[in-house]
């Protein structure tokens, strides 16, 4: 792929200028994953079976194809003057109404070079619609959120939910461990391989007590975490059965326990999701009254119950929140060498989301966040995988990593920071942040310092080959979780997610 063969040959080029002044580090590798001679990984399983998860299949269409290209079927010239808000919107309108090709792409629409101002809101309601820049600096296609108020500028938005398709059939084996992807159900009956079901894990009042997320310390507005308030539904595939036994296309991201409710699996559809929308080659700016302005624009880049869709060469600057953020009913969303720049608001909860998460099977690569706050991050119920991938952040006003109440399974791998890196108990910060994450792994990472916990239940963290200084975290007394490594240079392999990624391609021509 494009994308495989840029990273190698920086990170050759990278190898070479380094080579006359740095002795070459030894190498080492994980106790939890060995790199083979032929490119395969071997993975160590703990007392209880979890694995490591394979993270591979994030991004659009699971990283199996390049980002289209698509052809320009609308042009539009930038205006003089005024207001560009209704110019842009029937171009997008206009596209939505052109047939959809066999892939469900309708056509990009090029916006030439210059500025175009926009004082409300944009929306992309329909599949295949790429919208395209011609560059995303001062010298290309600038979008800029003029006035007051705060606001996603461009929203990728589809409609509907997750609806059952089916009735829920119980997972029966007493114990799935994280990297599983199989196990065993009580009827097979109506399912079909290539069919996609939710995996559902259910949050039980005992689940919640062990985990002592009913005993948050109180201070005012903290909202305890209640049973069936939890329950978490990850999108998955069937790709095998074989008795009452099934296989899926991504691995379980969290254990399931017998005694906290196990788990189940049910058809579902989601009807009114959007797919294959793209942008491409913009800047997007915010005006602001001051550098803690907050009645401006707040998200460049909002994606919504949108399926295999991208951003790719975007930047923004002074918006209050994020450059991307990837919302509910997102997934399989590839967001690549983006920046976000120069955040405008107060600096405090709530704002400085550079690049947000809240979807599932989404990377984030190549990226890029000055002067904000949680640069890399997801938030609540975030079910995984999910990726950050080789991406950096300066000027960093708080930390990178799970923000609050219970993401499960996301690799942040490669991720250079000059603040910290946590995935901690988070107790009463916020309304009730509590654990912020499981099965959330750090690789190779660099930051100032870490604080890297084991919840008190259903799994653990990890912290491998990292640089930078141990922290206590916010609150004593929690267990530290898996640390390998630290301050060590030579891990091999270097990225989790590539190395996880050439593996499963070498077994496909297998």
């Amino acid at each position: 792929m494009k994308i495989i063969s840029r990273i190698t040959l920086a990170l050759a080029g990278l190898v070479m200028l380094s080579a006359p002044a740095f002795k070459k580090p030894t190498e080492w590798q994980s106790k939890f994953v060995t790199l083979n001679a032929d490119g395969s990984l071997t993975y160590h399983a703990d007392e209880q079976g979890n694995t490591l998860p394979d993270f591979s299949l994030v991004g659009y269409h699971q990283n199996d194809i390049p980002l289209p290209t698509l052809p320009v079927v609308k042009t539009v010239e930038a205006p003089a003057g005024g207001d560009a808000q209704q110019l842009i919107q029937d171009a997008i309108d206009e596209v939505a109404q052109r047939p959809a090709d066999a892939s469900g792409l309708r056509g990009a629409i090029l916006l030439k070079r210059g500025t175009y101002t926009i004082a409300g809101k944009l929306y992309i309601k329909a599949s295949g619609i790429v919208l395209r820049g011609e560059g995303d600096d001062k010298n290309g296609t600038r979008i800029v959120a003029t006035g007051k108020g705060q606001r996603t500028l461009l929203n990728i938005e589809g409609a509907g939910n997750i609806k059952p398709a089916g009735a829920k059939v119980d997972i029966t084996d007493g114990f799935v461990p994280v990297g599983a992807k199989s196990f065993h159900v009580a009827s097979v009956n109506g399912l079909t391989v290539g069919e996609r079901i939710i995996l559902y894990r259910p949050s039980t009042a005992n689940w919640i007590h062990d985990l002592r997320m009913d005993q948050i310390q109180e201070r005012k507005g903290t909202k305890q975490w209640q049973a069936g308030e939890y329950d978490l539904h990850y999108e998955r595939t069937i790709t095998q059965i074989e008795g009452n036994q099934i296989s899926i296309d991504n691995p379980v991201v969290m254990q399931m326990e017998t005694k906290y409710g196990g788990g189940a699996i049910y058809p579902y559809t989601f009807d009114g999701r959007i797919k294959e929308v793209g942008i491409e080659n913009i800047c997007f700016e915010s005006e602001y009254a001051g550098d803690t302005d907050e009645d401006h624009g707040w998200i460049a880049v909002g994606l919504s119950k949108v399926e295999n869709a991208w951003v790719r060469n975007v930047t923004s600057r002074y918006f209050g929140y994020a450059c991307v953020s990837t919302e509910d009913g997102s997934r399989n969303v590839t967001v690549i060498d983006c920046k976000c720049l120069d955040a405008k608001s107060v600096i405090t909860g709530g704002r400085r989301y550079s690049f947000n998460n809240t979807g599932q099977l989404n990377l984030f690569m190549n990226c890029h966040a000055k002067d904000g706050r949680h640069d890399y991050v997801t938030g609540a119920k975030v079910c995984g995988p999910n990726v950050f991938y080789n991406s950096t952040a300066k000027n960093v006003h708080a930390d990178a990593g799970p923000h609050h109440r219970w993401a499960s399974g996301t690799l942040y791998d490669n991720i250079i920071s000059d603040g910290e890196i946590n995935v901690q108990d988070r107790q009463y910060m916020g309304s009730g942040h509590g654990w912020s994450g499981v099965t959330q792994i750090l690789w190779n990472c660099t930051a100032k310092a870490a604080a890297v916990q084991k919840p008190w239940v259903s799994g653990t963290n990890y912290n491998i080959g990292f640089h930078g200084r141990q922290t206590e975290g916010s609150f004593k007394g929690r267990e530290n979780g898996e640390w390998e490594g630290q301050n060590k240079d030579g891990l091999m392999p270097s990225s989790l997610y590539m190395a996880q990624y050439k593996a499963r391609h070498l077994r496909s021509k297998n």
